[in-house]
């Protein structure tokens, strides 16, 4: 890839020799030894936030599409990072000849070869980069969810990368024309967050609602599993630290000071917000709190501090928290409203707060000597007049209105090539089942199953197992019902299950075992007869209508499945003896349960002499 380098020169990466360690890279940062061992730190927390959204993501969604939309965090790193290194950074950051105001060009395909002086800090830089890049694809999906297409989104998220390496290079790159005016913004209220949240307005809207959404009115619907996404909270919290501080771009000089100086200040923005919300839910709720209003104060808090994290006093951090909490707070029924349905609200918390952020720097920001920040400019309540006020305004308007728009484009081309929208049956099924076979049970799955079998059918998603079922152990299960079944109708009570007593027994060798043939460590010389496998196998003997051989030979004590003498009898009426017996039966039993099917049902409806069954059967 040297011809890269040569082709698409990096003005502004000066570095003289390998021994001089300090070069200039992407505006006025200097990166050293130590400001690159920073960044690369603030990079690997700054994936952790991936977790974090995919934990609150899976916790707002119903629990038959949690594994789809962590499946769609995968995606979005995979494909997104993929295409980030392509030619996202180049679109962001690319110094060549032909870069202009709107876009950059360069760079493309990063990778400087060994012996190149720039090579560590380039590296550094691409890295820390790619984190807000993914960050700012991911918080799309919670917009999507729950009635997606899985192929085109993942197609979606391939794409995406152009819809936020643009806007960055216009506000940090050394092209981009809102840099050019002074814009400013440290760590990405606009070009990670307001363009993440305004393309996931434009997706839900896109999308439209999930079915009968708003069939009961706009009141938000139940959470899949609240803990996971407070849980997601947490995550998202800790790698806020490294995504505002790590955006000074090292530690070395004047830029320690202000690295400890935003991540004080992001807690505190985050402190006010958090503080709103508690007060915001007892009071709507009347004294109850609400998970999600909540969670979205506190991410609506982060996101407006974002932009100018190291740029206001405490107190100022603390009313920008608050009111970013409020906006979300109010924004995001204010979208279920509008019929804008957006399960997780990255649209409020990311998109309407990522706006204000922008804005607030316009209005607090200190001017952070001496470091070059906002280039000698201070916000309007610090005396700095209306200009930075105005060009935060105008960057503001241009990210939300090229998020919103780039992104309805790109989905009404990926609808051309394949449907966006999951079909109606599938919806009602859940992305898990139908993208991933994955089975939930007691989500009403088996219920949307049997509803929907007089107008779709498919074997494939029927046959689906549960999550956590072993069907190699199902199918002695079933076996064993089996069995019973015909000793019923043949009246013949004489099948026999072992005590525990059946797996102690001597390791004689010349007993033969399938398990232990069909095992590859147990073909080893000197290896013991397995007492667990050998009463196994005399149990599938006697299924399959033999009879069982290590009865006398193991000292098995064997009893019948309801002895007589304990049949309709009372508990209190057991003699100690036949109370131990009964707990083997019922131990057995639990360890051989199977799932009631419709044999069964019959089975019972015949036997009651009912004509005319009063419940339907229903899988």
């Amino acid at each position: 890839m040297d011809f890269n380098w040569t082709m698409f020169p990096r003005v502004g990466l000066r570095s003289p020799n390998l021994t001089n360690t300090t070069v200039s890279l992407q505006e006025n940062f200097e990166i050293d030894l130590e400001d690159t061992n920073w960044i690369l730190t603030s990079s690997f927390i700054i994936f952790t936030m991936q977790t974090g959204f995919g934990m609150l993501e899976s916790g707002c969604v119903s629990i038959k599409n949690e594994a789809n939309i962590m499946m769609k965090n995968l995606a979005d790193i995979s494909l997104g990072g993929l295409t980030y290194w392509i030619f996202g950074y180049g679109m962001s950051f690319g110094q060549g000849a032909f870069s202009n105001p709107f876009i950059g060009v360069g760079d493309f395909l990063v990778d400087p070869p060994v012996g190149d002086a720039l090579m560590g800090p380039v590296f550094a830089s691409f890295l820390f980069q790619l984190s807000f890049a993914t960050t700012a694809t991911t918080i799309v999906s919670g917009a999507m969810a729950e009635r997606c297409n899985f192929k085109a989104y993942c197609l979606f998220s391939f794409l995406n990368t152009i819809v936020y390496c643009v806007p960055a290079g216009w506000v940090w790159g050394q092209h981009g024309f809102l840099n050019k005016l002074g814009a400013v913004d440290i760590a990405g209220s606009g070009p990670v967050h307001l363009i993440g949240g305004s393309s996931a307005f434009a997706s839900a809207l896109m999308l439209g609602p999930r079915l009968g959404r708003y069939a009961r009115g706009t009141d938000p619907l139940p959470m899949g599993n609240p803990v996971n996404a407070v849980m997601g909270t947490f995550v998202l919290w800790w790698g806020w630290l490294a995504f505002n501080s790590g955006s000074t771009y090292g530690v070395s000089g004047a830029k320690w000071q202000y690295a400890a100086r935003a991540a004080v200040m992001t807690m505190m923005g985050s402190f006010g917000g958090g503080c709103f919300g508690l007060l915001f839910t007892m009071i709507k709720n009347k004294g109850r709190a609400d998970v999600m209003i909540l969670i979205n104060s506190v991410l609506g808090a982060l996101v407006s501090i974002t932009a100018g994290c190291f740029l206001y006093r405490a107190w100022e951090a603390i009313l920008i928290g608050m009111i970013g909490a409020a906006i979300a707070s109010i924004s995001a029924p204010l979208f279920d409203k509008l019929h804008v349905d957006d399960p997780v609200g990255a649209s409020a918390v990311h998109g309407a707060c990522g706006f204000w952020g922008v804005i607030a720097v316009g209005l607090f920001a200190d001017n952070p000597i001496p470091m070059e920040t906002t280039n000698g400019r201070s916000g309007l309540f610090k005396g700095g007049g209306w200009y930075l006020l105005g060009v935060q305004a105008l960057t503001g308007v241009c990210l939300t209105v090229w998020g919103a728009l780039v992104t309805m484009a790109l989905l009404w081309l990926i609808d051309r090539a394949m449907p966006i929208r999951m079909d109606p049956y599938e919806e009602l099924l859940g992305a898990d089942l139908t993208e991933h076979k994955i089975r939930h049970g007691q989500v009403g799955v088996s219920r949307a199953v049997s509803a929907l079998r007089p107008f779709h059918r498919s074997n494939s998603i029927e046959d689906v197992g549960g999550i956590g079922v072993n069907t190699g152990h199902s199918l002695v299960v079933d076996k064993l019902h089996e069995i019973q079944a015909k000793q019923k109708e043949n009246k013949d009570n004489s099948l026999q299950i072992f005590t525990n007593n059946a797996f102690v027994g001597d390791n004689d060798n010349e007993q033969t075992s399938s398990f232990r043939r069909n095992g590859f460590l147990n073909k080893r010389p000197g290896n013991p007869e397995n007492d667990l496998h050998r009463a196994l196998d005399s149990m599938v003997h006697e299924i399959n209508g033999g009879k069982n051989k290590n009865e006398k030979k193991n000292g098995a004590t064997v009893i019948k499945i309801v002895p007589e003498d304990i049949k309709g009898k009372k508990f209190k009426e057991l003699s100690v003896t036949e109370l131990e017996q009964l707990g083997e039966i019922n131990a057995s039993q639990d360890r051989f349960r199977y799932r009631f099917t419709e044999d069964d049902y019959n089975n019972d409806v015949a036997r009651s002499g009912v004509a005319t069954a009063t419940m339907r059967w229903i899988d």
